[in-house]
């Protein structure tokens, strides 16, 4: 009877870690969907743009106050979760506080916890005022309705609930550290579960034993909903943020790739002693290549990364001319479609086995050419992104399929092509004319 928990806590970590492994899974295979490119150059830049943005959290804090909260939560996180090691072998080995031997280093690693927990709790209860009460104006755009508005908050009350569970944990923990009860021997610093103890001080021992197995078990159970959870969430950033910036473009921002197979061509017909009826030798089983992008399999991986990574923290839209003047275009909105069309092509896989055609696709069922259209190419949104998403290579992606593909630019941008093939400027007048304004006076 007495290996019962232990049992049921290795169950426990089983089916957490399995679970959370075989999403994983998926998210690299939905991934590698995308077409090959090569990110490997530069491995230094790109080590220093992972440790400065990714774990330094260098963009966040150009807006301070989300910026300095938001590290907050984010080392509070992190570091908590050192306990969690000792929480797993306790829940393994049936001990309690496996690690108070270490002494000194032991009450300054609780103690440190516990303080960092309450500064998480503040935090996340002023992202909530913000989000909430004070109601940015990004948290609230059209795309923010449902499961992405909610799946914010349902962060927050995680977070809020974790960290209650934890401070209580202990404060029981140290009520039956006074009454020297058995297996609760006298190890950590307790600087703010202290406050909470007296609370609970008349209780009866085997009431405290029972409330404090209860807020173990419930914590442990939380962390591992909360682990899973991020499959399904936003905050898979967690994750991926940190492959996300190492392998970010670090071309200058408004170079645009050209296409090779484009490039190729203008150097056929500029080569004069190249046949222009020449053919290359036919290959029956060769796949004819898609100019630009329609849907998800003919973008590159790294950009399918993007849309997972995705924050939806809205500070690209934010920033965004063509949103800010009430155009259809919102960088975020991109990335979420980008994601929801990848994660129902998943769906389609693991039903089939492969990927059956389905009739839709990003471009028109996702995404529409207004919104497309919409955009400068200014780069703010690249620019402004915590951790290096780049929507606007997308939006060029699918730009570059609805031109050469299906010769459906907007008028205006056809008109101004045709003025320059036919008169060697993007205005509608003779060529002999176009030095008369050297004649004004």
């Amino acid at each position: 009877m007495q290996y019962i928990p232990n049992i049921l806590f290795a169950i426990l970590l089983i089916v957490g870690a399995g679970f959370f492994i075989k999403n994983i899974k998926k998210i690299i295979r939905n991934i590698k969907l995308g077409k090959s490119i090569d990110r490997t150059d530069n491995k230094s830049e790109r080590w220093r743009n992972m440790i400065n943005i990714a774990l330094g959290q260098s963009k966040m804090v150009r807006r301070p106050v989300a910026g300095i909260l938001h590290i907050i939560v984010y080392v509070g996180f992190i570091i908590i979760n050192i306990e969690v090691i000792e929480i797993i072998l306790d829940g393994l080995l049936g001990t309690h506080r496996l690690f108070a031997p270490l002494g000194g280093f032991y009450s300054f690693l609780i103690g440190s916890f516990e303080i960092l927990a309450f500064l998480v709790l503040v935090s996340v209860t002023i992202f909530w005022i913000r989000r909430m009460v004070v109601r940015i104006p990004r948290f609230w755009n059209k795309e923010m309705k449902g499961f992405p508005k909610n799946d914010a908050l349902y962060i927050l009350y995680f977070e809020m609930i974790l960290m209650s569970l934890f401070l209580l944990m202990n404060a029981f923990d140290i009520n039956l550290q006074n009454l020297e009860s058995p297996h609760y021997i006298k190890a950590g610093a307790f600087p703010i579960s202290q406050f909470i103890a007296p609370l609970f001080a008349g209780i009866a021992e085997g009431s405290l034993i029972i409330f404090e197995r209860t807020a173990w078990w419930i914590h442990i159970i939380g962390i591992f909903i909360f682990l899973n959870y991020l499959y399904y969430s936003k905050h898979l950033h967690i994750l991926l943020a940190f492959p996300n910036t190492f392998y970010a473009n670090l071309e200058l921002k408004g170079k645009f790739k050209n296409n090779s197979t484009v490039t190729e061509e203008v150097k056929l017909m500029l080569d004069p002693d190249a046949d222009p009826y020449a053919m290359p030798e036919e290959n029956p089983d060769a796949e004819i290549e898609k100019f630009g992008a329609s849907d998800v399999a003919d973008l590159n991986w790294v950009q399918l990364m993007n849309a997972y990574t995705c924050t939806e923290c809205g500070r690209c839209t934010s920033v965004c001319p063509a949103n800010l003047t009430g155009k259809e275009l919102s960088p975020r909105n991109i990335m979420m479609k980008t994601r929801d069309r990848l994660e129902e092509v998943g769906k389609n896989i693991d039903k089939n086995g492969e990927f059956k055609d389905d009739n839709k696709q990003l471009l028109n069922d996702y995404i529409t050419p207004e919104e497309l259209w919409a955009c400068t190419t200014c780069n703010a949104c690249v620019e402004e992104c915590p951790i290096n998403i780049d929507p606007l290579s997308i939006i060029m992606d699918m730009r570059q399929f609805l031109v050469m593909e299906q010769s459906a630019a907007p008028q205006e941008l056809n008109m101004m092509m045709t003025n320059i093939e036919n008169n060697g400027a993007p205005w509608q007048y003779n060529q002999m004319d176009r030095l008369n304004w050297k004649d004004e006076e």
